[in-house]
């Protein structure tokens, strides 16, 4: 029992840290935590909207962080299936994200 609460504690302040990049994120600021990005010499951040990238890594926050609660309920209601949905949407998300932004030059000024 007293593993099982560290798990959900841990859990949930993964979610909580989500949420709260996401917040920032989703304001149009704090392109500095998209990794990859801050390390771009000035002009070659010149080359993209930064404001409509850190829009989408808020709403792939939210959506990583709302995945994430099905691992909270998998542990409290101790149904297994719930903890793998929720690492399919999780790895899904990921996957998806990472095809959408480097793709199509969507971020591209």
């Amino acid at each position: 029992m007293k593993r099982r609460g560290k798990r959900i504690t841990g859990t949930v302040i993964g979610m909580v840290l989500f949420v709260g990049f996401g917040i920032i994120l989703s304001s149009g600021r704090g392109s500095s935590l998209i990794a990859g990005f801050n390390t771009l010499p000035q002009e070659e951040k010149d080359k993209y909207d930064s404001v409509a990238l850190c829009k989408f890594m808020g709403k792939v926050m939210f959506a990583l962080s709302s995945s994430m609660i099905l691992w909270v309920l998998s542990e409290v209601y101790e149904i297994n299936w719930l903890l793998v949905l929720g690492i399919i949407l999780f790895i899904g998300i990921v996957v998806f994200s990472l095809i959408y932004a480097n793709t199509g030059n969507r971020f591209k000024k």
